[in-house]
């Protein structure tokens, strides 16, 4: 590809409605007209390192049965997120001051020491660590109670980061220096200062691929479910679907927590609402 070819890459508008149908039946994922310019910004690194000479020839080599690893790759590109520990906090001091107090006093009543949540869309990890974080705090002084976490993304690349738990000093600023010294381990890598999760949270974690429009190989019952930031890219109809799905999944009394940027309003559901982005399986 030469360079001329590289100043006037763009995508051409049937391209993009080509594409946006693609990921919309696979995944859900809304390319809205909105998002084009997204799109194209998000893609033409990938179209340059193909050395492809079009948006429509990367197109039809994604679509390809030889391009399926790359369609993946694709799809990673348009549904990463930027995230960090403890984003949108509001949500980690709901569960420590008031719903985990509560939800040990009630399950500790019935003798049904376990707790099960799921991190719906878990990116590169900052969430789930965050809720293990949180859970490992309210649960410190319970050694019996049984713990785990369900995270999942559609995002292999992101997947892979999550699990490896490592992370630069700038996504760890939102721990305190108590928390980082319990849940961390600082280690140099390169020359670099980075910190490496400590085994013990990582091991309340399960880490597993799901594209949420297809079957979940799981009924749950979860106490709680974060889908935060994740209908953002839904439309209405899917949204609704995905929510009734997350109904489903919840124990009674469970939690569903979405995104502070997102709404159920104009949804039809059950649940009761809490707080902003807080709502509650009655």
């Amino acid at each position: 590809m030469d360079s001329s070819v590289l100043r006037t890459l763009a995508l051409e508008e049937k391209d993009f409605q080509l594409l946006s149908d693609v990921i919309y039946h696979h995944c859900g994922i809304n390319l809205h007209d909105g998002k084009k310019g997204l799109v194209q910004s998000r893609l033409a690194k990938l179209v340059r390192q193909g050395r492809f000479s079009s948006f429509r020839e990367y197109i039809d080599y994604i679509l390809s049965s030889e391009g399926k690893k790359q369609f993946a790759v694709a799809v990673d590109a348009l549904s990463t997120n930027l995230t960090f520990f403890f984003r949108e906090k509001q949500h980690f001091d709901f569960l420590q001051r008031n719903y985990l107090p509560d939800l040990i006093s009630r399950k500790t009543k019935e003798s049904r020491r376990w707790l099960r949540a799921w991190s719906a869309a878990c990116s590169s990890g900052e969430e789930p660590y965050s809720l293990a974080i949180t859970l490992a705090e309210a649960f410190q002084n319970k050694p019996t109670w049984d713990i785990k976490i369900l995270a999942t993304d559609i995002s292999t690349r992101m997947l892979e980061k999550a699990q490896m738990g490592t992370y630069e000093p700038q996504r760890v600023e939102p721990l305190t220096a108590q928390q980082k010294q319990l849940f961390l381990v600082a280690n140099l890598i390169e020359g670099q200062k980075v910190y490496q999760v400590r085994r013990e949270l990582q091991e309340m974690i399960r880490f597993r691929h799901l594209n949420l429009m297809d079957s979940w190989p799981f009924k749950g019952p979860f106490d709680i479910i974060f889908a935060r930031n994740v209908m953002i890219y839904f439309d209405k109809p899917t949204q609704a679907a995905l929510v009734n799905r997350f109904w489903q999944c919840l124990a009674s009394g469970g939690l569903l927590c979405i995104g502070h940027s997102e709404s159920l309003t104009g949804i039809s559901h059950e649940f009761s609402y809490i707080q902003p982005a807080t709502y509650k399986k009655n």
